[in-house]
């Protein structure tokens, strides 16, 4: 017998239709009840309550009880992290939806990939600290510059807070969508709450799609354009628009 992960279990619990529809569904980093990830799955609450106690014994998903209700996340970002990887696999391989619906163009453009900002909003995102220099890149591990820190700083993100943090600072995300790194991290997390908190954008009901407002977008773009700019040392503060 061969020793190490063992990833053909873990491979056959996402592999399966109805679990796989469970944990996309929660993608949002929204908390979900058994009977809500039933409907999203398409399959009797019986059957949801078996998945859902394989998808927990396997350390895929965390459960909490409130009332009578009992409530089901992702156990973490890492395991959203797999499936994001694995939607740009399947993306690449020519395994897509036969209905991708009338959602699918917000989705590319803006969406919550578990707690950070996902489609080409985030890979923009991305690109613009990278290209500025605020975010370096060796190998698989990136670091926030002391400059980068400053600029994230003046858009209002307590980075005190954020190296006190447990979770890494910066880390790259592969992007089912655009095929290309966007951020996650507890710095894409703080960006995407403050995005929120701006009122730029607003998550869609039972969605995962991020939807700009026309003054949001406006404020986005300004913003992406200003924190590219390395030769620019001064900090303008973020408004809402």
């Amino acid at each position: 017998m061969k020793e190490g992960p063992d990833i053909a279990r873990v491979a056959a619990l996402i592999g399966d239709p109805a679990r796989a529809n469970i944990l996309t569904a929660l993608m949002t980093g929204k908390a979900l009840t058994a009977s809500e990830l039933a409907e999203e799955a398409g399959v009797t609450p019986q059957t949801a309550s078996a998945h859902l106690a394989k998808l927990q014994d396997s350390g895929l998903l965390t459960q909490r009880r409130q009332g009578r209700h009992r409530y089901f996340a992702l156990a973490s970002g890492d395991v959203a992290q797999v499936l994001e990887g694995l939607m740009a696999l399947a993306t690449v391989s020519g395994h897509l939806r036969s209905r991708p619906g009338p959602r699918d163009p917000a989705l590319r453009r803006a969406r919550v990939c578990y707690n950070h900002l996902a489609g080409e909003a985030g890979t923009q995102l991305y690109d613009a600290l990278i290209g500025a220099g605020h975010i370096t890149v060796a190998g698989d591990d990136l670091t926030l510059t002391e400059h980068g820190a400053a600029r994230i700083r003046g858009f209002g993100i307590d980075m005190d807070g954020l190296t006190r943090a447990r979770a890494p600072v910066c880390r790259a995300c592969l992007d089912w969508s655009e095929r290309r790194t966007h951020l996650a991290g507890s710095l894409g997390r703080a960006l995407l709450a403050r995005i929120e908190e701006l009122g730029w954008a607003r998550r869609a009901e039972a969605t995962r799609v991020l939807a700009f407002s026309a003054a949001g977008d406006r404020a986005f773009a300004a913003f992406l354009t200003d924190i590219g700019r390395p030769e620019n040392s001064a900090v303008s503060k973020a408004s809402a628009p």
